[in-house]
């Protein structure tokens, strides 16, 4: 290999030779001309193989420059332009003939590499000396007719001759070494950067030869190699050891890349290397039983799960059956928590003794008893309810995680935690709806902090988790009435409600502890709202007689008392004696006060089956209703003064569309109700045409 410095030596003595020449112009006749020319080639051939030659000084330059100039000015017929760019050509012909392509063919595989890099090296050195040579063809004569270039016509010389017989031993030998280097093995990397560069440099601004001569070739044999890898891999390996073996091999590919291949063949190249690895064998590595993605997500593997996604993010449609996967262990998780509350509600009714609707319900009432000395407290008593919606909570916030740390948030997978939460909440839950138990959960920790006595923070986060829970939740009705009961009213002063209330109860439980002789006679806790910031509820004036036998001593309504007699004589507590012993309260029942009951707590827990609250719900919802379709019909028949039954009954349903979803028979019964009211009129010959009356 030789560089241009080795070719001259600068001397800066022209002596009179070369003026004489310029000045006496005789004719230089071709074959004269040529010969000398062929002194100066033969000269540069010699440096090129390493023989003993001194280098080029500026005279022998000037010597051949100045020939070619003489030959192509004369005038005709001693013009020869045209038989020195035929002769430029032949120069590099009969070179690559007699010593370039022998010197290639009696070497093979890394040899032959290092001898191609060589012979394309001296000759871009030699078309560029000879280039500087017939220079003057360039200016003029090439110029002139339109022909490819000497440095063009140079390196075609190259391919036509060199590259069309040796690229496809080269590429051989370079996807062999590739090979010899994913196994493991020591390579020249700079040798196979030097020949893969030639591929490049031979298609003169194109990378069509590169493309077509060595990457398609290369392309194949690493989709080969590593569908060999794979196939060995998915039975011998386990999921996450599968996923490192593919993250390193994607890894070493780049760096393929940026050390000896072409920057253009870097997405393809990944690409034949994720479809063999990871797209072929998807589904296969993420079912491997005790491994595979529902065993990551089980065993909380987060960083096996990261790394699936980093792999799958980059390959086509690779993330979606993550997603289903993802999607269906939600629900799976979600579901068993569905089925544990419907077995703790069936195990509860069991023990109380109560019937199966009256164990499923979560609105419980607070009662003081106080008898003959004994005290027993009635308090609010969390069923499996309460634990199912702290347990959905928490699902929740552990796979949302997930999708934030492991799945980079994709929407895929926002999309798979959003359809699985919508599959299990929207199933009832031990005789109730999710809503149901998302309002009455936000009820009781706005009202009392819940089970935990949650801080002000505490309960401001929980109520944000609800919320999001609920846009799962297909009862937008529920959702509706939820928000109007517990959100709309929900402002800075339940907060301060709270607060002071708390401050309160800690100066008296200080006062009581400082004054022992000053004792209440029952564990006291007092809470001092603001009217009208809190949803407001049904309460009953309640009277404790010596004895609890009498509807009007009581003061309670017949389905009250009812479940109280029920709490007191039929659950695990038998407070009251109850005649005959059943589990159900009948009104021929006799009950008397159980003189006999002991326990070793001071205070007991007794559940109290509640009252049916959601009808009241769908009650206030459906007067809410009837007031939004109310002003609907109004505002249209204000605007439009006369309009048929249909186009009033579509303009009321697209209006009243973005609160909630009305009823056509509603809206007609509405209309009905304007018309007596005299708010609008029928038509008295068209019984269809309605008209407003101001």
């Amino acid at each position: 290999m030789v560089t241009d410095g080795e070719i001259i030596r600068e001397r800066f003595c022209y002596g009179g030779f070369m003026v004489e020449k310029m000045n006496d112009r005789k004719v230089i006749e071709l074959e004269q001309g040529w010969d000398f020319m062929e002194t100066g080639i033969t000269k540069l051939k010699r440096i090129l193989e390493g023989l003993p030659e001194p280098p080029f000084n500026s005279e022998d330059y000037m010597m051949l420059y100045t020939t070619i100039y003489n030959m192509c000015t004369q005038k005709p017929p001693h013009d020869y332009s045209q038989q020195l760019y035929d002769n430029y050509k032949q120069a590099f012909v009969d070179y690559i003939n007699s010593t370039v392509l022998p010197s290639l063919r009696e070497k093979h595989d890394e040899f032959m590499l290092r001898e191609l890099v060589k012979r394309w090296s001296n000759h871009k050195v030699m078309v560029r000396w000879l280039s500087r040579f017939f220079h003057y063809l360039d200016r003029y004569f090439i110029a002139r007719r339109s022909l490819p270039s000497l440095n063009e016509v140079g390196l075609t010389c190259f391919r036509d001759l060199v590259y069309q017989e040796i690229s496809g031993k080269a590429k051989d030998a370079v996807i062999a070494l590739i090979d010899v280097e994913r196994e493991g093995g020591q390579i020249d990397r700079a040798l196979l950067k030097n020949v893969l560069d030639i591929y490049v440099e031979i298609g003169m601004g194109q990378m069509d030869y590169y493309e077509k001569d060595f990457e398609t070739h290369m392309l194949d044999d690493t989709a080969a190699y590593y569908s060999r890898k794979a196939s060995s891999w998915i039975l011998e390996d386990s999921c996450p050891e599968y996923m490192l073996k593919s993250e390193e091999c994607l890894r070493k590919e780049k760096d393929r890349v940026a050390h000896y291949l072409h920057s253009s063949s870097e997405q393809k190249l990944l690409e034949k290397v994720q479809n063999e690895l990871l797209l072929v064998y998807e589904n296969q590595l993420l079912e491997k039983e005790n491994s595979g993605c529902r065993a990551l997500l089980k065993d909380d593997k987060v960083e096996d799960l990261s790394r699936m996604y980093r792999l799958y993010s980059k390959v086509t449609k690779g993330l979606e059956p993550i997603g289903n996967i993802f999607k269906q262990h939600i629900t799976d998780e979600g579901t068993a928590l569905v089925q544990q509350a419907e077995d703790a509600a069936m195990s509860k009714a069991e023990n109380t003794g109560g019937s199966h609707e009256q164990a499923r319900s979560l609105s419980m009432l607070l009662l003081c008893l106080n008898y003959s000395g004994m005290l027993v407290d009635f308090i609010y008593l969390f069923l499996p309810h309460q634990i199912f919606v702290r347990k959905v909570i928490e699902l929740h916030d552990k796979f949302m995680a997930y999708v934030t740390d492991c799945f980079n948030s994709h929407t895929i997978f926002h999309k798979a935690l959003k359809e699985a939460f919508e599959i299990f909440l929207n199933k009832g839950v031990a005789g109730s709806s999710s809503a149901e138990l998302l309002a009455t959960f936000c009820d009781n920790i706005l009202k009392k902090g819940g089970s935990e006595r949650l801080s002000d923070e505490a309960i401001e986060d929980s109520l944000e988790k609800v919320v999001k829970l609920l846009a799962y939740v297909s009862d937008k009705d529920l959702f509706a009435e939820f928000y109007r009961l517990v959100f709309v009213s929900f402002s800075k002063c339940l907060v301060t409600d709270l607060t002071l209330a708390r401050e309160n109860q800690t100066n008296f439980e200080e006062y009581l502890a400082q004054n022992p002789d000053i004792t209440p006679g029952l564990d006291l806790t007092v809470t001092v709202l603001t009217t009208g910031f809190w949803p407001s509820y049904k309460s009953s004036d309640l009277n404790l007689p010596d004895e609890m036998v009498c509807l009007a001593q009581l003061n309670l309504a017949d389905e009250d008392l009812v479940r109280v007699l029920q709490s007191l004589s039929c659950a695990k507590y038998k407070i009251l004696i109850k005649e005959p012993s059943s589990r159900t309260v009948s009104p021929s029942d006799y009950f008397s006060f159980n003189a006999g009951f002991t326990d070793r707590m001071r205070r007991i827990r007794i559940p109290l089956p509640p009252m049916d609250e959601r009808k009241k719900v769908v009650e206030d919802v459906d007067k809410d209703r009837r007031y939004a379709i109310d002003a609907s019909i109004v505002r249209i028949m204000k605007s439009r003064k006369v309009l048929g039954y249909q186009q009033l009954i579509t303009e009321c349903v697209e209006q009243l569309s973005r609160m909630f979803k009305p009823d056509f028979k509603a809206i007609k019964k509405r209309i009905e109700d304007l018309i007596t009211r005299d708010y609008i009129e029928r038509d008295k010959e068209n019984a269809q045409l309605f008209r407003y009356l101001a």
